[in-house]
């Protein structure tokens, strides 16, 4: 679609929106200034660079689609481009397994902002800040499936030291790129069949934890802190020590932020209908963005309804300051910068469309005139989003419509299947 076509389909969305009360410029200024963080380990199939090589704690990466990225080098260079597609301020979210030794015999638990200082120059480079994540998980000093929550003390020290290190990196992470670093921990502790004492794993658990959030000198505002739950997980199907009611008490009862992850529930549960439960005792929340498809598969976010309840509740309710928003996917089936590339509109299209519904709809709702509210409700889903997201896009300089997939297949040509 060119220019001129782009520019026509646009004057007629905008004054659509403006007999229904929105201002398109304002919308799209908001939308385009909030902050989503692009997961580094789509881009390699969550294998990461600090040696260790085969996924476990309940990760599983399927597909096999050529021209993964097996460098630090080309995965930020996939990432690099990936970036040239998406509008809007983003992030980049990293986990410690995607450390840079350079040869050095050093271990996850003595990991410093050196081991990611081309990290942080890439950031630079991109003007993104960065955001991290523990790696619990794929490595010899698990315990089983245990980790902060291991009944061996070695295996809890360690974790708890690695921790600390995260902690302390994000800070510095946070202090070079003039922006919060979020950091998420999310461990796979638990069994596999049910077990006699629940209790025991997760009094570890918290005295793990308390250790590590007691360390001082660690600034909560440039360094929040998550802690993410989950059902279950391959091999922790019956028992998960950080389950959705430990994770949000711990979260409560020492003021740190409740990681919301879209798979980590039940079938019929969607996290969109926890965010206002959970921001009336949180200060913050940190989001997981994810689709599940019958279980926590991850598999690449589209414009679904969840998602699209998700940003509206976090826009309509004003919660953006309160949220960090990440995606958590990992799909080797296709090729994986187009999965960031999808994955990352699609998200900023319900951002952006929750930044233009009419106020009239929450104006029906609180004059209680429902009837109204549904009606308003059902015509909002064919208002012409699409033109203004195709503007948005013009004017960001990224490929409008399809065309970002050409540019994706030509890269995928040139660079990945040389690989």
């Amino acid at each position: 679609m060119n220019q001129e076509q782009i520019l026509k389909g646009y004057e007629y969305a905008k004054e659509a929106y403006r007999e229904a009360g929105v201002d398109v410029d304002a919308a799209i200024a908001r939308a385009d200034a909030i902050p989503v963080s692009m997961n580094c380990w789509q881009g390699d199939d969550v294998i990461g660079f600090d040696g260790v090589g085969e996924l476990t704690g309940g990760i599983a990466t399927t597909g096999n689609y050529p021209g993964r990225a097996r460098t630090p080098e080309e995965l930020r260079a996939d990432a690099a481009f990936a970036k040239t597609l998406i509008p809007g301020k983003t992030k980049f979210n990293l986990h410690a397994s995607y450390a840079e030794k350079n040869g050095k015999a050093i271990d996850r638990d003595a990991y410093t902002i050196e081991e990611f200082r081309s990290w942080v120059d890439f950031a630079k480079e991109q003007g993104m800040g960065l955001d991290f994540n523990p790696t619990y998980f794929s490595h010899p000093k698990m315990d089983g499936d245990f980790s902060l929550s291991s009944t061996d003390e070695s295996t809890r020290r360690f974790w708890v030291e690695h921790g600390k290190r995260c902690r302390e990196i994000g800070q510095e992470f946070a202090k070079e790129l003039g922006q919060p670093c979020a950091i998420n921990f999310w461990m796979p502790d638990g069994y596999k069949d049910t077990c006699a004492d629940t209790k025991r794993h997760r009094d570890l658990m918290t005295a793990s934890l308390d250790e590590i959030f007691a360390e001082e000198g660690i600034d909560r505002k440039l360094v929040p802190c998550g802690i993410e739950s989950k059902l279950f997980g391959i091999g922790v199907e019956s028992y998960t020590v950080c389950s959705h009611e430990y994770a949000y008490g711990y979260a409560v009862k020492n003021g740190l932020l409740y990681t919301l992850d879209a798979g980590h529930f039940h079938p019929t549960e969607v996290i969109s209908a926890k965010i206002s439960a959970c921001l009336q005792f949180l200060d913050e929340i940190l989001l997981h963005v994810s689709r599940p498809v019958r279980w926590d598969s991850d598999h690449v976010v589209v414009l679904d309804d969840e998602l699209q309840r998700i940003m509206d509740e976090l826009v309509f309710n004003d919660f953006i300051p309160r949220t960090y928003i990440a995606l958590d996917y990992f799909d080797a089936s296709i090729d994986r910068v187009a999965a960031w590339a999808i994955g990352m509109r699609n998200t900023r299209k319900a951002l952006l469309n929750a930044c233009l519904a009419p106020a009239a709809i929450r104006e029906a709702e609180y004059a209680r005139d429902f009837t109204s509210r549904l009606a308003l409700m059902e015509e909002r889903k064919t208002m012409p989003f699409g033109a203004v997201w195709d503007y948005y896009c013009m004017k960001s300089g990224v490929k409008t419509g399809s065309e970002w997939l050409a540019a994706v297949k030509q890269y995928e040509k040139d660079v990945l299947s040389n690989r």
